[in-house]
């Protein structure tokens, strides 16, 4: 089930950012759009995934609402690969800021995702390419831009 994100859909609409492409795009990375670089940082900051949320921040807010429930929460917890350790310091951390509760609910990641059927698997690859492409030509101008801080080893500061 894809649910959509009206407020997400507005924002893109509004800077001219969507279309198909980027309507698959964000279905391919489940929903998240942290890896899309046509999206701009404050919209990577606004729009973010539960598995993209700091879990941290997550049991601060509860601590905060805490004071102001007679009896408990149910707090979700979302960990994508949990393991003994994130879980131990994840309930400590919460016992030390007062919550009544630690975990209602553990999320995890399923085992194995979804086949997107409907997506155009080839366009995909070739975006990927494409954007690798051009993030290596990046960093190929920074290589050859010198930062003044190792003078010897520069070819251009050297001579």
């Amino acid at each position: 089930l894809q649910v959509v994100n009206p407020h997400l859909l507005k924002d893109l609409t509004e800077r001219g950012l969507w279309n198909e492409e980027m309507k698959n795009q964000i279905i391919a990375h489940n929903g998240s759009i942290q890896n899309i670089p046509e999206i701009p940082d404050d919209l990577k900051q606004l729009y973010k995934t539960v598995w993209e949320i700091s879990q941290k921040t997550i049991l601060k807010m509860a601590a905060d609402r805490g004071a102001f429930i007679d009896q408990s929460q149910s707090l979700n917890i979302h960990i994508a690969e949990p393991n003994y350790g994130k879980l131990t310091s994840m309930h400590f951390y919460g016992w030390k800021q007062g919550l009544k509760t630690g975990m209602y609910y553990l999320r995890t990641k399923p085992a194995a995702n979804p086949i997107q059927f409907t997506l155009n698997k080839e366009k995909l690859r070739e975006r990927e390419k494409a954007s690798k492409e051009e993030e290596e030509k990046e960093r190929n101008k920074a290589a050859m831009v010198c930062s003044l801080e190792n003078r010897d080893e520069c070819m251009m500061c050297g001579s």
